[in-house]
């Protein structure tokens, strides 16, 4: 029974939401977990036979199971998703997950660079090796835009318009959003571009990714994150480094510096403000901590 609405909500998710392969197969297993719990109870029923209490006793039996609260509010989400597509169907009249409450999630921010730790990390790049002038562009390039690691492995020399100092940048759900990108990053990458890039032999397929390794293919995450880890080490920076951190800083930096929160949403592709509205708690330590540095009445 719940096998055809699956595959109803699977074809909503990717039609009506534009979602990646990746987030619709996340939503669909997040259906199966409360499937296989009403098998366990012997209780396939109809989702509009679903009531509050049925789903609370499916949280708390994740809960017992071990499931941490994060992955927890992942599947409350998941199932909120399914029953809106229900309504829109008109699967069931009513939604049984309005009143559902999830997990309370303590916010952990990742550790934030300065402006002087990041220009620290990049001076370690060995400019006298070809990946080092590939290397140079792609952090300035993620530092200037605030780039996801997946964005910047993705970026394509057809979405540069670097006469007009802008970038084209597709995000989650494959959604487009135009990224203002900084002098510096510009200048590497045409560096890269005429110096290091038009002597590869290029793979087929490949043609239009920017930052390619040295087979002409495109990099993956995992190649990013040992790059940096390595210039990390020789920066001898302690903190918790990663390429998210290199995005948490610049919206920090740019928050810290009074830009309008809604245009940091845009840059940073975020689908809702509240996601962004992070940093303003960041920024609110940021001005307390310079009111007890140099504020009379705080000496």
């Amino acid at each position: 029974m719940w096998e055809s609405y699956k595959r109803g909500f699977k074809s909503w998710l990717q039609l009506e939401k534009s979602l990646s392969d990746n987030s619709v197969d996340a939503y669909i297993h997040d259906i199966d977990k409360f499937t296989s719990y009403l098998s366990i109870q012997n209780k396939i029923q109809d989702p509009s036979e679903i009531d509050l209490s049925e789903l609370e006793s499916f949280v708390k039996w994740i809960h017992e199971l071990g499931m941490t609260a994060t992955s927890q509010s992942r599947i409350i989400s998941g199932l909120r998703s399914f029953y809106k597509y229900c309504l829109l169907e008109q699967i069931t009249l009513k939604d049984p997950t309005m009143l559902l409450e999830a997990p309370k999630l303590k916010r952990l921010l990742p550790d934030t660079l300065s402006f002087e730790e990041i220009d620290k990390i990049i001076s370690q790049i060995d400019l006298s090796k070809d990946e080092g002038g590939r290397n140079k562009a792609i952090f300035e390039t993620m530092y200037s835009c605030g780039l996801r690691v997946s964005e910047l492995i993705g970026l394509q020399i057809s979405s540069l318009y670097l006469d007009v100092g802008f970038i084209k940048v597709i995000g989650k759900g494959d959604k487009q959003r135009l990224v203002p990108i900084g002098n510096d990053a510009i200048k590497y990458i045409n560096i890269y571009r005429n110096s290091i890039r038009n002597k590869l032999s290029i793979s087929k397929g490949h043609e239009d990714i920017l930052f390619l390794n040295r087979r002409g293919k495109g990099l993956s995450r995992v190649m990013i994150f040992l790059i940096l880890k390595e210039l990390v080490k020789k920066a001898e920076i302690k903190k918790n480094v990663s390429p998210h951190t290199f995005r948490h800083s610049f919206a920090t930096h740019l928050v810290e510096g009074g830009a309008d929160l809604r245009a940091v949403q845009e840059m940073l592709g975020h689908e809702s403000i509240t996601t962004t509205e992070i940093y303003t708690h960041l920024d609110r330590d940021y001005l307390r901590a310079t009111l007890h540095q140099h504020h009379p009445a705080f000496k």
